[in-house]
């Protein structure tokens, strides 16, 4: 058995190492997991709300808000509302499907990594439609609730937080938060 001796050339290659706060992780990975507590908890306050007959449609509204609205925000609704600008009115497909890899969060947080802020946002976009649903319970059947939710998350709550949070929002630009 022979052993071939091979000369391995080395090639300087540049890595950037980030050094994230743990303790500014840890905190906002807390944050998210409360916020997120908040849907269900919505969903049981809004079926001690409504007669005994509707209380399992009210839980399933609010259950399904959240996986439709977790679906659009990992697909494009995060890149719309936090991605790379194209205008001050809306993101881009820049970060669809959570594209940003390992990118460092400068613009939102430079202590915590970008994917734990792209969660801490879903929170809230999946909290916000499901408030609506205590308004439409025993009213609206279950499939244009759905459609319902995810073209609202699209047009009205994803523009709104590039609005307001993003990088180059006009609202943001005009110092209202």
């Amino acid at each position: 058995m022979s052993l071939n001796n091979t000369t391995l050339s080395a090639t300087t290659t540049t890595v950037s190492t980030t050094v994230y706060d743990t303790g500014d992780n840890a905190w906002m990975m807390t944050s998210t997991a409360l916020v997120l507590l908040m849907t269900p908890a919505l969903a049981f306050f809004y079926g001690g709300l409504v007669d005994h007959k509707n209380i399992l449609n009210q839980l399933f509204l609010s259950f399904v808000c959240m996986g439709i609205v977790f679906l659009q925000w990992v697909l494009f609704g995060f890149s719309f509302a936090f991605g790379p600008p194209v205008s001050s009115g809306f993101g881009s497909f820049g970060w669809s499907v959570l594209r940003f890899g390992e990118s460092y969060n400068t613009n939102y947080s430079p202590t915590y990594p970008l994917l734990t802020y792209c969660a801490y946002q879903a929170t809230f976009a999946i909290i916000t439609p499901a408030l609506i649903s205590g308004a439409i319970v025993g009213r609206m059947k279950i499939i244009p609730y759905m459609i319902f939710i995810f073209v609202w998350s699209t047009v009205c709550y994803d523009p709104m937080a590039h609005w307001v949070w993003g990088e180059n929002g006009w609202l943001k630009q005009l110092g209202t938060l």
